[in-house]
């Protein structure tokens, strides 16, 4: 059986998610449904970053231990995938005993390599990305990510690691496979990086208590991000190695994209088959984050419209690749116009007609395998969800103007009415089979139906929202 390993990245523990995590998550869960349904073995990687300095920080202004803090950010969080209907196979967290173990065996190959050494360092720190600047990275003096707060200058004793090592491999790696990092323009912008050539990278800290300790030096914890990265491996069950999509956003190509394969060649590690870095929602044209000050949560989503309801506003409000804008009137704009009065009122004028023919024999649930091809299996393949769903919303749409042209609402003879519906309800049957992906919780319903011999009254699918 073919196996597909999908991982996201894993959230910072200095607040509960907002939208922004929650899109991607439902953006995995939706190819790892996907590939499920093809009958892959899947296994989806999610969870928490919970060391570092923001982690300790937030921690300490909570009157809290990290451990105590990061518990209880980590259960809040894993509610807020539950509003989203998000099916992961295990949420990780950096906290783990096994993930520990793992990432001092790392750090250990990697020094026995040669690339590790002890050496001063002194740089330009944003505690937002907990990690080093360079000036060419800063806009107006600012992390161009998190532009309120204020950078720190640090100078202290690290372990560094060998990266400018690896910097004629990343190139040649990333010019040779040019499905490694997507989109396109990630991988240009990962190149241009490489141009300007790279300097190898602190990965430990002399002052932050909160993290896994350096193997023969325990004053020094290892780097937050050198331990994150490394729970892709942690997380990879027998015989899932290499991940076939590590998902993440835009701001952390850089790490996934160029860091993390060479610590994979350091190590003697296969490199994933994709790096696919996203865009970011933003809300009130600015990018939803605490500094920002508009943080919303999935829960908050998923109250008003319903799981699938939120699923669908998160999928469908933007490319995967690019940047796209939210606000709570054009959710509910959204939602009344694709689904209340489109698949729900779809699904309740279909059954309410049916009721009094029954379903046509061809009109059973269909095996994905055979309905999942053409457009859409190219368009889910390519990672292009939104485009995916814009093709089922317009098979409906053709289901729609075939009831309207041939009005069965005025026939009274069954066995006339039922030719006439036949048509409609295998196209139904086969949109709500491929919205299962998207739409789990209303396939179910629909499926549920179309298993029934006496029809019972359609269910209300999506009710309108008040903007």
């Amino acid at each position: 059986m073919k196996k597909f390993y999908l991982t996201t990245a894993i959230d910072y523990i200095n607040d509960v998610i907002h939208l922004g995590h929650g899109y991607q998550k439902v953006v995995a869960d939706v190819l790892a449904r996907y590939h499920r349904l093809l009958g892959e073995e899947v296994f989806f990687l999610t969870g928490a970053d919970e060391h570092g300095f923001k982690a300790q920080e937030a921690a300490s202004k909570a009157g809290m231990s990290p451990q105590a803090f990061a518990d209880k950010i980590t259960t809040a969080n894993k509610e807020q995938l539950k509003s989203l209907n998000i099916a992961y196979d295990r949420y990780i967290r950096t906290s783990d005993q096994d993930h520990q173990k793992m990432v001092q065996e790392f750090f250990k190959k990697v020094e026995k390599n040669g690339d590790i050494y002890l050496a001063d360092f002194e740089g330009i720190y944003c505690s937002g990305c907990e990690e080093y600047k360079t000036e060419s990275d800063l806009v107006d003096g600012h992390c161009p990510f998190h532009p309120r707060l204020p950078l720190q200058k640090l100078k202290e004793k690290n372990y560094f690691f060998a990266w400018s090592k690896y910097e004629d491999f990343l190139k040649s790696y990333l010019q040779e496979n040019p499905s490694f990092v997507q989109p396109e323009s990630r991988r240009q912008e990962m190149l241009s990086f490489l141009e300007k050539g790279l300097e190898d990278i602190s990965i430990s800290r002399q002052n932050i208590s909160w993290g896994i300790p350096v193997p023969g030096d325990p004053k020094q914890t290892i780097y937050v991000w050198f331990d994150a990265l490394i729970n892709y491996l942690t997380g990879a069950p027998q015989g899932f190695w290499p991940a076939d999509l590590h998902l993440l956003g835009k701001d952390n190509t850089r790490w996934h994209a160029l860091l993390w394969p060479a610590m994979l060649k350091s190590a003697d590690f296969p490199l994933p088959e994709t790096v696919y870095a996203h865009g970011f929602i933003s809300f009130g044209r600015e990018k939803i984050s605490k500094s920002a000050g508009n943080l919303i949560r999935p829960k908050e989503v998923a109250e008003k419209f319903g799981s699938d309801g939120a699923r669908y506003l998160l999928v469908s409000c933007k490319n995967l690749a690019d940047d796209g804008e939210i606000s709570w009137e054009k959710m509910a704009v959204v939602y009344n116009a694709d689904l209340a009065n489109g698949l729900g009122n779809l699904a309740a004028r279909l059954i309410g007609l049916s009721r009094n023919c029954g379903w046509s024999s061809k009109a059973k649930w269909p095996n994905f395998l055979e309905v999942a091809s053409g457009n859409y299996r190219e368009m889910m393949g390519r990672y292009q969800l939104r485009e995916a769903l814009a093709s089922l919303r317009e098979e409906a749409a053709e289901i729609d103007r075939y009831l309207n042209q041939n009005e069965p609402w005025k026939i009274k003879d069954e066995e006339k009415l039922l030719s006439i519906l036949a048509p409609a309800q295998e196209k139904f049957v086969r949109l709500f089979a491929l919205l299962e992906p998207f739409l789990p919780q209303s396939a179910a319903a629909v499926k549920k139906i179309f298993a029934q011999k006496n029809l019972e009254k359609a269910p209300l699918l999506f009710p309108k929202k008040e903007r």
